[in-house]
């Protein structure tokens, strides 16, 4: 060690000094020549040592040294304790059958200080469900590491859920700042700008509806497939504009959808608890806010959900259905009655006691199904709309009478959205 060969060099001075005063005036005698050859040969071979060393390492320095090892030392000795640490930070859950992207139905300005954006680290591997991406993530203020633990699958027809899913991009002020009404949240695919853009530019324009606040937020994951590091910049991007995304970190597809579902309860319950109703609604339909505001105004406050509600609806076993469910998983011949999915309505009392009520109702893929399941664990039916006309599964369509008595219908492909919300609000009789 250079720690020793500067020793040495000390102790040879001071041997040195000490014999100089014991011998002063006389000659050396045989033990102390022995004595002085010794101290030679010491000096000799710490020169050499030094010597060798500046030659391999002309740059060595003993702070350079002590921080580069020290570093390795630490790292051997923390690792384990690293991970322990931070056994409860983000993973990321990647479902079976992730090909399956839905893309519809459910699926530069600095950014305001009520909006929180957490960023993807450079260059994120590409998911799969053999490989399980584990991504960290960082916000302006701080970091949240990732965990590795092993993705196992629940089953095709089965979701990860309950698990402690994070948010990316978030709005968790909007509702204490403005105390909506209702709260619009629209489940809508990473890379499906243009639908987020034509609901922004028609029913979503609408911020104030027979005098109630009228507040709309989508709902998004990651994006499945490739360029999802340009998705998400664009996101954030987005974000930045229009502050009315929600971004979770499960991968977006169909099959999560579930995971989408109750992920937004959560946000309702811990973000927009103030508000009075919450509707998720798909992002492909026209949607009539005055009969929807004018419903709620005599609707009830606590364990309220409506839209079109399905009774006694048969399970479906044919493997070849979007919809399928073997017994081994849904041994029940009928699903419980459940508000279909294109858009239903619920008070917001309703989101803690459903995401309580997900710990002990065993999750399938079919989120409306299951929202069915986790109302009959708490004993609570789906109200009938006032009217059964309100809501439309099946695309209706347009002319400005049809669509001034309904609250939802679900649009044709084709149809140009925007042009028919102008229509729609001429200012004309409607019938």
């Amino acid at each position: 060690m250079p720690e020793n060969g500067f020793a040495n060099g000390g102790r040879s001075q001071e041997i040195m000094d000490s014999g100089k005063s014991a011998e002063s005036g006389r000659c050396f005698s045989w033990p102390r020549r022995r004595c002085f050859l010794c101290i030679l040969l010491v000096a000799a071979i710490w020169v050499f040592y030094n010597t060798n060393i500046m030659e391999m390492t002309a740059d060595w320095k003993p702070k350079w040294w002590m921080q580069n090892n020290t570093a390795k030392w630490w790292m051997q000795n923390n690792t384990a304790k690293w991970w322990m640490q931070f056994k409860s930070a983000t993973y990321m859950e990647i479902p079976p059958n992730t090909t399956d992207v839905n893309t519809n139905t459910s699926d530069s300005s600095p950014a305001v200080p009520q909006t929180e954006v957490v960023h993807l680290t450079e260059n994120p591997p590409v998911p799969t469900a053999e490989a399980p991406l584990v991504t960290q993530l960082t916000t302006q203020n701080k970091a949240v590491l990732p965990t590795p633990i092993p993705y196992v699958s629940p089953g095709p027809y089965s979701v990860e859920y309950p698990y402690e899913y994070h948010f990316i991009i978030n709005e968790p002020n909007k509702c204490e700042q403005q105390k909506p009404f209702v709260v619009l949240m629209v489940p809508v695919a990473p890379h499906n700008r243009e639908h987020r853009d034509i609901i922004r530019s028609t029913w979503g324009s609408e911020s104030t509806v027979l005098g109630k606040v009228v507040k709309l937020f989508f709902l998004l994951a990651l994006h499945p497939g490739e360029g999802a590091e340009q998705i998400q910049q664009q996101l954030l991007q987005e974000s930045r504009e229009h502050q009315d995304l929600i971004q979770s970190d499960f991968l977006d597809c169909y099959k999560n959808l579930t995971i989408k579902t109750m992920v937004m309860l959560e946000w309702l319950d811990s973000h927009c608890s103030s508000a009075s109703y919450a509707m998720k609604i798909d992002s492909d339909t026209f949607l009539n806010l005055n009969n929807l505001v004018n419903m709620l105004l005599n609707a009830p406050k606590d364990n309220y959900m409506t839209g079109l509600v399905a009774t006694g609806a048969q399970v479906l076993r044919d493997p070849r259905s979007k919809w399928y469910l073997p017994v081994s998983v849904f041994p029940e011949s009928h699903y419980p009655r459940y508000a279909l999915g294109l858009g239903y309505v619920l008070s917001l009392d309703l989101p803690k006691k459903l995401v309580e009520a997900s710990r002990h109702v065993k999750p399938v893929y079919i989120e409306d199904v299951y929202l069915g399941l986790c109302m009959r664990h708490l004993g609570i039916s789906p109200t009938n709309p006032p009217n059964w006309n309100l809501f439309h599964v099946s695309p209706l369509f347009y002319n400005r009478c049809a669509y001034s008595n309904i609250i939802v219908t679900t649009a044709n492909e084709n149809t140009d959205r925007v042009w028919v919300w102008k229509d729609f609000k001429r200012p004309q009789p409607f019938c």
